[in-house]
């Protein structure tokens, strides 16, 4: 059976809830050319984790796609994609000439809202994806801009910040709340606090966020670090380590020496262990430009300690 995750769409009732769309009709499942179909201008998934693509090619390969691809008629027998894409680009890679699909007439708006919504619904995406992709929906419902939603966003949580409760009387603030309802995932408010700030994070931090290798709440504490070099150690040590954010918490103390309840020489010693844990747990062993590095440190290390 195939996972929630690999459903193109939940269905029409949840989607007409969502947009007031009226009822329409697909046409039955058929076997469609894959050179008939083409991929939409912009797509809403950006990151493809290659394990999971390479599970999920091997998985075609075996059983064959199980969940029709969601195609839209674009005239001259060529069609467009709505919803599907990993299982499209496994079927690319595996030189498959036709797919199953459900072809379904849409106009160009209607087939964005289901790409969005079908998007946000899956179970891996990682939270950069999943901000970003609720972002496009609340545009594309406002018709504004990313960065107007946001500032929109922010101003109705100052308004219930300073108790305005005019903020969900207003139409805009009404369809944010209407969206986020529908979506299920978390309300309007978690969003502005919680992943609304993920998009300023430092390039390197948002990098390993995208790519699902840390947790939003790690790289958002991570990200506090001002100096880069600092960060990416901590950032690396964290991934590796697989550190708690409590662990990750108390290294981030440990630097900020004589800022914390300890003695600066206390602070010091603890500083030494959380290197020397990072130091037998890194790929420095691994690369010879990092272990010269390495060992001139020690020859200085051991020349202070003798002198």
């Amino acid at each position: 059976m195939p996972s929630k995750s690999n459903q193109p769409y939940k269905g029409k009732a949840d989607l007409s809830v969502l947009f007031g769309d009226e009822e329409t009709t697909d046409a039955p499942d058929k076997q469609l050319s894959i050179e008939a179909i083409q991929l939409p201008s912009s797509q809403p998934r950006r990151y493809f984790d290659p394990e999971a693509m390479q599970a999920l090619v091997e998985s075609v390969k075996a059983e064959g796609i199980l969940q029709p691809l969601l195609v839209r008629p674009i005239g001259d027998n060529k069609y467009e994609l709505v919803a599907g894409e990993r299982r499209y680009k496994a079927a690319v890679e595996l030189g498959l000439k036709q797919v199953p699909v459900t072809i379904r007439e849409l106009n160009e708006q209607q087939a964005l809202n289901i790409a969005l919504v079908e998007n946000l619904q899956r179970e891996d995406l990682n939270p950069i994806e999943e901000t970003d992709g609720i972002l496009q929906l609340l545009a594309h419902h406002l018709s504004r801009s990313k960065d107007e939603v946001s500032k929109l966003l922010y101003r109705m949580q100052n308004d219930v910040q300073r108790m305005n409760d005019n903020v969900i009387i207003h139409p805009e603030a009404e369809i944010i709340v209407k969206v986020f309802n529908e979506l299920g995932k978390m309300g309007w408010e978690s969003f502005v606090s919680n992943r609304l700030p993920l998009l300023n994070l430092p390039k390197d931090v948002l990098d390993e966020l995208e790519k699902g290798k840390i947790e939003y709440t790690k790289a958002k504490a991570i990200a506090k670090i001002k100096d880069k070099e600092i960060r990416n150690e901590l950032l690396e040590a964290a991934i590796t380590e697989n550190l708690s954010l409590t662990q990750i918490r108390e290294r981030i103390a440990a630097l900020k020496t004589g800022t914390s309840e300890e003695k600066p020489e206390e602070s010091l010693k603890t500083q030494v262990k959380t290197v020397l844990t990072q130091v037998n747990k890194s790929k420095v062993w691994t690369d010879p430009k990092k272990q010269k590095r390495l060992q001139k440190i020690l020859a200085e290390l051991q020349t202070l300690l003798t002198t």
